[in-house]
C-alpha cells in the first residue's frame, strides 16, 4: 500500500493551508483600500519578554490575550492592538493571525516604492527574534518557502525590512538577520523578482 500523501498547500480567502501553518485569527484587523496591489512582504522580529522564545506571549500579544501583569516589560506595550500575518518562530513553524486579503496592523507611520502607509499593501510577516541579534536556520527555510507561496498568489515584487519602511523610528529585523542567506534560498526567478533594499 503506498504511503499517503502530504496535504498541498493552498489558499483559502487569504489564509495559506500547509501542514507546517497553525491558524490563530487575530481582531487587530481590517480591510485594505479598494484596488490596493499586495506588492510588499515586510520583515519584522519580536520576542516578548524582548529576548525569550516559545513563551506564547507573541501569540497572546496578537489575539489581545496578553496578560500586562505578567513581565514588567508588558507595562511598557499595555494596550497595544497589533498584529502581523505571519509569525515564524525559532523552529520554523509558521503562524497566520490575519488573512492575506485583509490589512494586518504591523508596519504604523510608513513608506516605500513612493507610496505611505504600507499597512495598505503589503503583508507582515514576524521573525521570532531579538532587534540585531541573529536568527535560526529553520526560520530562513521557513521564510523563503512562505514567500514562493505569497509571490504564486499575489503580486508580490518587493521585499523590505521595517526598518527601511520607517527609518529611524524602527531598526528591525536589523543587522543579525542575513538577507544573503535568504536570498540563497529562494528560486532564481523569484530572487530576480523580488526589488529590495540597496545593500540587502
Amino acid at each position: 500500500m503506498p504511503a499517503p500523501t502530504a496535504p498541498t498547500a493552498h489558499w483559502h480567502q487569504g489564509w495559506l493551508c500547509a501542514p507546517h501553518v497553525q491558524h490563530l485569527p487575530s481582531p487587530n484587523f481590517g480591510p485594505r483600500p479598494a484596488g490596493a496591489c499586495i506588492d510588499l512582504a515586510v520583515l519584522h522580529s519580536i520576542s516578548l519578554p524582548p529576548g525569550q522564545y516559545g513563551t506564547g506571549c507573541v501569540q497572546q500579544l496578537f489575539t489581545n490575550q496578553l496578560d500586562w501583569a505578567a513581565h514588567p516589560y508588558f507595562e511598557s506595550i499595555r494596550g497595544l492592538e497589533v498584529s502581523a500575518h505571519f509569525f515564524i518562530t525559532r523552529q520554523g513553524m509558521v503562524w497566520q493571525f490575519v488573512s492575506a486579503d485583509d490589512r494586518a496592523w504591523h508596519a504604523g507611520a510608513s513608506a516605500w516604492r513612493g507610496r505611505s502607509n504600507c499597512n495598505d499593501d503589503s503583508i507582515g510577516i514576524e521573525l521570532e527574534g531579538l532587534e540585531g541579534a541573529t536568527f535560526a536556520p529553520p526560520q530562513y527555510r521557513a521564510l523563503a518557502g512562505l514567500l514562493e507561496q505569497l509571490a504564486a498568489q499575489y503580486p508580490l515584487t518587493h521585499l523590505a525590512g521595517h526598518e527601511h519602511i520607517a527609518p529611524g523610528r524602527k531598526h528591525d529585523p536589523g543587522p543579525g538577520f542575513s538577507w544573503a542567506q535568504l536570498l540563497a534560498l529562494l528560486p532564481a526567478p523569484l530572487r530576480a523578482r523580488l526589488q529590495r533594499p540597496a545593500g540587502t
